[in-house]
Parts: structure tokens; C-alpha cells; sequence
């Protein structure tokens, strides 16, 4: 474990100073897990996650029952982001992108989105795997991922790596002060997979680490070597205000739901060598 000394003490993953014991729990109904506090940055983490292989016995926690709402919310507050940021001839990868949802929601508005998730199975966004796109992307998302990761830095700059981008979004609940009492939701004690907290200012640290600005509002976060208005970004992904600018893009841009099905169906035809003849499917009726 990468303790200071006594169990008591542990060096923060962002900032490298020290962190504290701050409490206990038992985590995946069994395991004694135990929480660090960083006064420097902000950062809450668990002590190393030796339980996450048993966490993940499914990708993506049967508890989870916002998955389904969250990614057509976040659907609705990126599309006017992206658009009035990046125009609607960027192309965006969704890092950790679970069963492709989302990819498959930014599709269907218009946006060039791909997916990639190490973990989890692509269900509905087949065909638009990150090895099937061009480098760069013009931005990378990754939605509710932060908070399971052991490593925050290491996974960010992974990300921006993969997608040769310097702009990411990301997804994540935070807190202010110190750390919240144990009937915070966020903690997820459940499940095992929430390893990591933060707040703004660790965000801030996160970016100045990356060498880029940090635009945040809420639990929408966005790292960047663009500068824009802060008043801008808040304005952009407030949630009244984006349900109502995500019409923009859906007027503007051309659907890819009919263009992508096409697509695979070509591809299907050309793997298998092409629809039989007519002439081989009468030979093959007598």
C-alpha cells in the first residue's frame, strides 16, 4: 500500500502530500475500506481498491439505475456545448464509454462521436469504435468515470493522449469543505466502485497539473487549452437553458441514424461476401 506510516496516513494520488485518515467503512458488504483526506488539494480517496476486481464483476453496477436518464441528459446539455465550442464538423470520443449510449445519442443528433471502454461490452454503438475514426478528436468525454478511478492524473492524460486532444469533459459529482458525512449518496458504499472524491479546487489542481484552464459548473467539468468566458460555460450547460439550445443542433446538423445503419448494413453485405444472386437462390429452392 502506498501508506506514510501507521495505517494512518497515505500520499495523495494528485498532489503527493500527505493525506489523512479521515474514516471507515465497509464497503461490498464485506471489506473494511478506509478513507484519506488531502487538506492540500481537496482529494478524498480510498485506501489502494484491493476489492475493485470483485467490484466488477459487472462493468456497470446493477445499481445504477440513472444510467439511462443521465446519458440523455448529458446528451442534451453537450450538444449545444459542443456545438457553439467546436462547430459541427468536429469528431468526439467517449472515453469509458459504457454499452455506447451516449455515443450512440450524439449520433443520432448529428455529431461524429466514437467510442472506446476497455471494461465494458459496446452495445449500441457498434461499428464506431475508436479504431474505425481518425486522429484527432476534437474533444474526449468521459462521464462518470472519475470517481473510480485510482489514478485521476494518470487516467486523464491517458485520455487526452489517446484522442490527441486537449480538451476533455468529464462527469462528477463534488463536495466543498471537508469530507461529507457517510450518508453522502456519492459514496456508493454498495457497490465498491466509487474510489476517489473531489472538489473544485482539486479539479484546478488537475488542470494546472495538465497545463490546461478548467471550465466547471455543477457536475460538468471541462479541461481545455481554450479560453472562454466562465460566464459562458455556465450559461451553455445550465440545465434550462442547454434543454432549450440542444434544438439548435438537431435543427442544424444531419442526423446519422439512417446514414449509420446504412453504413453497417454495407458492411455486413461486404463481409459476407455480398447478397446471393437471384439465379443461386433459385437454384437453391429446387
Amino acid at each position: 500500500m502506498n501508506r506514510i506510516s501507521g495505517g494512518c496516513r497515505m500520499k495523495c494520488k494528485i498532489c503527493y502530500a500527505e493525506s489523512r485518515y479521515q474514516f471507515s467503512e465497509i464497503v461490498l458488504s464485506k471489506h473494511l475500506c478506509r478513507y484519506f483526506y488531502c487538506a492540500g488539494c481537496g482529494f478524498l480517496q480510498t485506501e489502494e481498491p484491493y476489492w475493485l476486481d470483485e467490484a466488477y464483476q459487472s462493468a456497470i453496477a446493477a445499481a445504477d439505475t440513472g444510467l439511462v436518464l443521465r446519458n440523455i441528459s448529458l446528451s442534451k446539455k453537450l450538444a449545444p456545448l459542443l456545438y457553439f465550442m467546436f462547430g459541427g464538423e468536429g469528431r468526439y470520443l467517449d472515453f469509458a464509454g459504457g454499452y455506447g449510449m451516449f455515443t450512440r445519442l450524439m449520433r443520432d443528433i448529428g455529431f461524429d462521436y466514437y467510442w472506446t471502454d476497455l471494461y465494458c461490452q459496446n452495445l449500441l454503438a457498434r461499428g464506431f469504435e475508436i479504431s474505425s475514426a481518425k486522429l484527432p478528436f476534437t474533444a474526449v468525454t468521459a462521464f462518470e468515470v472519475l470517481e473510480h478511478v485510482p489514478d485521476p492524473m494518470e487516467f486523464l492524460a491517458q485520455a487526452l493522449d489517446r484522442a490527441s486532444t486537449r480538451t476533455i469533459i468529464v462527469s462528477t459529482e463534488l463536495f466543498e469543505g471537508a469530507p461529507p458525512n457517510q450518508d453522502w449518496w456519492y459514496y456508493t458504499f454498495a457497490t465498491g466502485q466509487h474510489i476517489s472524491f473531489y472538489q473544485r479546487r482539486t479539479l484546478e489542481f488537475l488542470g494546472a497539473k495538465l497545463g490546461l484552464n478548467l471550465y466547471s459548473h455543477g457536475s460538468l467539468h471541462m479541461f481545455t487549452d481554450k479560453k472562454i468566458r466562465p460566464s459562458i460555460y455556465r450559461f451553455l450547460t445550465y440545465t434550462r437553458v442547454s434543454k432549450l439550445l440542444s434544438i439548435i443542433p438537431q435543427l442544424v446538423l444531419t442526423s446519422k441514424t439512417v446514414s449509420d445503419h446504412v453504413s453497417i448494413m454495407k458492411g455486413r453485405l461486404q463481409s459476407t461476401g455480398g447478397a446471393p444472386s437471384s439465379k443461386a437462390l433459385d437454384e437453391a429452392c429446387r
